[in-house]
Parts: structure tokens; sequence; C-alpha cells
């Protein structure tokens, strides 16, 4: 099994993302993770979705998310080709006490402390998502109240391959 991140460039219609998933549970293929979002041109989203299986059932992905109508590119975004980040929102419980240790966390990770409570913080921490897991593992002497992750976007780098 490996892992495969793919771009969809689709048209800004609804339903587009129902029928993308539609299509991945009629086949039984597992979205690890899928972001959408409008690009530059309004007309179009672009849509990033993390997946895994094996060569034929990741060609069969490709081809099969390329049939439908909304559908106008689907490229593979390779990781030595492309820059992907996450976005994680964390909610951590912790004392006056313990607060020195969770924002020495943070800071080695680049994070930001974006609310403060009197028994929790919310950290906002952005990068790929091994960073991410391994701030994560930093944490796990804390209490972790709340998770929100992103899943990931993506872009590949230079100019050859821009799509809107």
């Amino acid at each position: 099994m490996q892992k495969k991140v793919f771009q969809l460039l689709a048209t800004n219609t609804s339903g587009v993302l129902s029928r993308i998933s539609g299509l991945f549970s009629r086949r039984g293929y597992n979205i690890e993770s899928i972001t959408a979002g409008v690009t530059s041109n309004p007309e179009y989203t672009r849509i990033t979705i993390v997946t895994s299986g094996d060569d034929e059932v990741l060609e069969q992905i490709e081809k099969q998310v390329a049939k439908l109508v909304d559908i106008k590119v689907v490229k593979e975004l390779k990781p030595d080709e492309s820059v992907y980040r996450e976005l994680a929102l964390v909610k951590v419980r912790c004392s006056a006490e313990e607060r020195p240790s969770v924002i020495a966390i943070t800071d080695i990770f680049r994070g930001k402390i974006v609310d403060v409570a009197t028994d929790s913080l919310i950290i906002e921490i952005t990068g790929d998502v091994e960073k991410i897991d391994k701030f994560l593992e930093l944490l796990e002497g804390h209490e972790i109240l709340e998770l929100a992750r992103t899943g990931m976007a993506g872009l590949s780098r230079g100019i050859e391959t821009v799509t809107i």
C-alpha cells in the first residue's frame, strides 16, 4: 500500500464534492484527506485528495476521477515536486503550572497560541503532516481536549505545471 496525493481542478458547481466522494464510496476506495477551495478564478475549485492503495487501485482512482463531468484536470502531486501543508487547531487542558511547558513546545514548532482560558489553550500549527504528528506526540503528557485538522493542501513547485 502506498499513499498518493491527487490535485483536481473542478468546475465550481454544487455537488462536485458529493460526486467525488460518491465515486470513492461506490468503488470502496478510502479518502484519507480531502480539502477544497475556490481558485484565483472563481469558476474553478482546487481539490486535494490523499488516498492509498496498490499501484493498480491508485491508477483506477485517477482514471475514474478524471471521467467525472465536473473534473477538468487530475494530476498527482509527487512529494519531491510539490509543497504540502496542513493546519491543525489543538485545544489542550493545562493549568497555570503546565502552561510554560505547552508554550515551549508550541514555540519549538513555530505554532501560535490563539486562545487562552484559565484551564486551556488553543494552539494553531501549520506544516507538513509529519510536523503536526510530531507536535501531537510531544503533547502526549497533556490532555488534548479537542483537535481539528484541515487535511492536506498542496501545490506543485515551479511554473511549468500551473493550473489556474
